[in-house]
C-alpha cells in the first residue's frame, strides 16, 4: 500500500472515531426503534404469545375506514398549510430584510411564536377558538357576524388547526429566507433598478429564483412537520370531532398507548415512516436537480 493510501486510512479512521458517539445514538434511538416497529407490524398484538401473523394487519389497516380519514386530514393540512407558510415567511423575510427603523421589533415579533411550546400555543388558541367568548368570536361580533363552533364543527375544526400552525411556523421560516436573502447577490439588484424593472418583477425574475435552494430545504421541513403534529390534538379536540380533526401520529398514539393494540401502532408507524421518505425522495431526487444553485 502507498503512503498516501495509509495516511488516507488514518484520515477516514479518525473521521469515524469523531463520528462515532453520534452514530451510537442515532443507532438507539432511530434505527433501532425503526427496526423493531418493523418486525412488531409482522406480529400479532397480543401481548402474552405475539405470534407471526405477516402482512394481515397491514391488509386490515388499508381497510380501515378510520385510517383513511386520518390520512386524508393529514394530507390536506400539509396541502393548507406548507404552501401558505412558506409564502407568509417570504414575505416577512423580505419586509425585515429592508434597513428601515424597527427591524428587530420586527423580527423578534415574528419569531416569536416559534420559542413557545406546542403545550403552550394549544391552549392560547383554545382561548381564541373558545364559542361566544374567545377572541376570534368577539372580533367576528364587532362586525355583527356569528362565528361557528371552530373546533366541535367538523367544516371548521381542520381550517382552525391550518391557522394555528401557519401562525406558529412562518416566523421560523422567516430566518431561513432572511438568511437567503442577505447571501444574494447586490450586483444584481442594481442591474435590474437599472433597467427600470418593478418590485414584482424583481421578486418573480431574480428573488424568488434564487431562493429556489432554501425554499427546498423549508419546503421538506414544512411537510415533515404537517405530518408530526401531535401535541395540539390532546389540549384541543382529541381528535375530534368524529375524527375530522385527527391526524397519523396522534392515531398511532392513541392505538398504541389507549387501546394497547402494539401491532397496529407499528404498522401505521411503518405507513408514516414510508410516507416521510416518499417525501424526501422526490424532493431531493427530483425537485432538487431541477433547482439552479
Amino acid at each position: 500500500m502507498s503512503v498516501k493510501g495509509r495516511i488516507n486510512w488514518k484520515e477516514n479512521l479518525f473521521a469515524y472515531a469523531l463520528l462515532f458517539p453520534s452514530l451510537i445514538f442515532l443507532g438507539l434511538f432511530t434505527f433501532y426503534p425503526i427496526l423493531k416497529s418493523i418486525y412488531l407490524s409482522f406480529q400479532s398484538s397480543s401481548f402474552d404469545s405475539p405470534t407471526f401473523v405477516g402482512f394481515d394487519q397491514y391488509a386490515q389497516v388499508l381497510q380501515d375506514e378510520v385510517f383513511f380519514k386520518v390520512l386524508t386530514n393529514n394530507v390536506l393540512l400539509a396541502i393548507g398549510t406548507v404552501p401558505l407558510s412558506i409564502l407568509l415567511a417570504i414575505y416577512f423575510a423580505i419586509w425585515v430584510n429592508n434597513k428601515m427603523k424597527g427591524t428587530s421589533i420586527l423580527r423578534t415579533a415574528f419569531f416569536y411564536p416559534t420559542l413557545i411550546p406546542m403545550i403552550a400555543i394549544a391552549n392560547i388558541w383554545l382561548f381564541i377558538y373558545t364559542p361566544d367568548y374567545g377572541l376570534l368570536d368577539k372580533f367576528l361580533q364587532t362586525f355583527g357576524i356569528q362565528g361557528p363552533n371552530w373546533l366541535g364543527d367538523p367544516s371548521w375544526v381542520m381550517f382552525a388547526m391550518m391557522g394555528m400552525l401557519i401562525w406558529k411556523e412562518a416566523g421560523f421560516f422567516m430566518l431561513f429566507f432572511l438568511a437567503g436573502l442577505q447571501n444574494l447577490p447586490g450586483e444584481v439588484y442594481e442591474a435590474a433598478k437599472i433597467e427600470g424593472a418593478r418590485p414584482f418583477q424583481v421578486f418573480r425574475k431574480i428573488t424568488f429564483p434564487l431562493l429556489m435552494p432554501t425554499t427546498l430545504f423549508v419546503m421538506v421541513i414544512a411537510t415533515t412537520n404537517a405530518f408530526k403534529m401531535v401535541d395540539h390534538l390532546y389540549i384541543m379536540t382529541k381528535g375530534g370531532p368524529d375524527n375530522a380533526s385527527n391526524l397519523l401520529l396522534f392515531h398511532i398514539y392513541e392505538t398504541a398507548f389507549s387501546y394497547w393494540d402494539m401491532g397496529k401502532a407499528s404498522v401505521l408507524t411503518v405507513i408514516l415512516l414510508v410516507i416521510l421518505l416518499a417525501i424526501s425522495i422526490f424532493n431531493y431526487a427530483y425537485l432538487d436537480k431541477r433547482i439552479h444553485y
